[in-house]
């Protein structure tokens, strides 16, 4: 029998862990993303509880008071978190929850959950990550520096993980990151 789990995804930008993830869900039926919580206003077409919960500043940080988030951060002059009460009612129906995260907020949740799942998604070569940013042709070239420098920090991390994923073969890579979860999710409780 299937029981649930936490897997948190974490990766440089540009290292494919959207498209790997949209592809996990697709493949694994029980599988769940998390919906983040953040202060900012929701954009355009955003509706609440479904690409974000969108809390007021007040609101999140009474609940970060009360630890109901496994992890936040301030970006940019906004609050992001990842909210406990619904990571762990997924969990109890036995819901395989994706978390798709920071390498910071990563390590929050191993703290707060050690029996949570860290899998790494990797580029082949910080060449091809750069490519990659460069092809989306949505960032200027100071943003792509940034992200680079940010990814050099994350892969320093990456030893860090239970399991790392070198998206070199989208396809591959999918497999791969489905047969852990399955295996995780059919694994004997000891």
């Amino acid at each position: 029998m299937r029981h649930g789990n936490l897997f948190v995804i974490s990766g440089p930008s540009g290292a494919g862990k959207g498209t790997l993830v949209a592809r996990l869900v697709e493949a694994v039926p029980d599988a769940w993303v998390s919906v983040s919580a953040t202060t900012r206003a929701p954009r355009e077409g955003e509706r609440d509880g479904v690409q974000y919960y969108f809390l007021s500043e007040e609101e999140f940080l009474a609940d970060a008071e009360r630890d109901g988030f496994l992890e936040w951060a301030r970006y940019a002059g906004n609050c992001y978190g990842t909210p406990r009460a619904s990571v762990e009612e997924a969990m109890a129906a036995g819901r395989q929850v994706i978390l798709e995260i920071d390498v910071q907020g990563a390590f929050q949740v191993r703290n707060k959950m050690p029996d949570a799942r860290l899998v790494f998604i990797e580029p082949p070569s910080l060449e091809v990550l750069e490519q990659r940013l460069r092809g989306r042709g949505t960032e200027s070239d100071d943003v792509v520096r940034e992200r680079m420098a940010a990814a050099e920090v994350e892969l320093s991390r990456k030893m860090e993980y239970d399991i790392r994923l070198v998206n070199d073969d989208l396809d591959e890579a999918t497999r791969a990151l489905v047969a852990y979860v399955n295996e995780q999710a059919e694994r004997p409780r000891g």
